[in-house]
């Protein structure tokens, strides 16, 4: 009888533990906010580790802040929006690649999660501004917006811009590089839930290999934290109001 406890018993416990083929339910926490951070090379450049997920961390707490980071050098704003098209052409293929890219980091970690926030933290526009796509870039961004409203089924998603730098302001080796930079103030303005950050000042000094820098097209080693700062400032303030 003794032995036959035993077994049931044994077999009891063996039941209660988790097969790996099992889906994993994960509990719901509307304390949690999701920080999204993609965009080119400045982006790329940023470590969120270093000034961004430690504020946000500070302000939320650890254990409620996910940070994801997709971000791709020298890339045009058409390989996010799926829709995207030229002023009187055609729509090229292969539109909105990097974004599904993107989606997939997000969805491995908030599948199952419930959001109290999600963040859009977007760092590009050089390579449209080179391409002369100012026309069109409001409403690609806008476009890009509303992908990530259907995807995540969320209307109140917000968005923090990094204004384009002073590199270029006379528009002399990127045709819109002024035409995008004020495009990327009016969208995040006009958006329910939006700001913008300035950049102007975080492209100068010291950059990775120790070079002296002055109005650069990337930031300097210390603009890349405040960049950083910023964005999760802005981000803060924008999820509290």
């Amino acid at each position: 009888m003794r032995k036959l406890f035993l077994l049931s018993l044994a077999a009891l416990l063996v039941s209660a533990i988790p097969s790996h083929s099992q889906t994993r339910v994960i509990t719901p926490d509307p304390s949690t906010h999701l920080f999204i951070l993609s965009g080119q090379s400045n982006m790329a450049r940023l470590d969120p580790d270093v000034s961004f997920t430690p504020t946000v961390q500070a302000e939320f707490g650890a254990k409620n802040v996910i940070v994801v980071k997709d971000a791709w050098g020298g890339q045009p704003i058409r390989r996010w929006v799926k829709n995207w098209a030229p002023t009187g052409g055609e729509q090229p293929e292969g539109n909105g690649d990097l974004y599904d890219h993107m989606m997939a980091k997000v969805d491995s970690v908030v599948a199952g999660r419930s959001l109290a926030s999600i963040t859009f933290v977007w760092m590009q526009g050089e390579r449209d501004a080179n391409e002369s796509h100012g026309a069109v870039y409001g409403a690609s961004l806008t476009g890009l917006m509303d992908q990530l409203k259907q995807d995540l089924s969320r209307d109140d998603i917000h968005l923090v811009v990094g204004r384009l730098s002073d590199f270029d302001m006379d528009n002399g080796r990127y045709p819109h590089w002024t035409m995008i930079r004020d495009v990327l103030v009016q969208t995040a303005n006009a958006h329910p839930k939006g700001a913008w950050v300035d950049t102007d000042d975080l492209n100068d000094g010291l950059n990775a290999q120790g070079a002296e820098i002055e109005n650069d097209l990337h930031m300097s080693v210390e603009g890349y934290t405040l960049l950083g700062k910023r964005f999760a400032d802005a981000s803060i303030k924008l999820i509290q109001n």
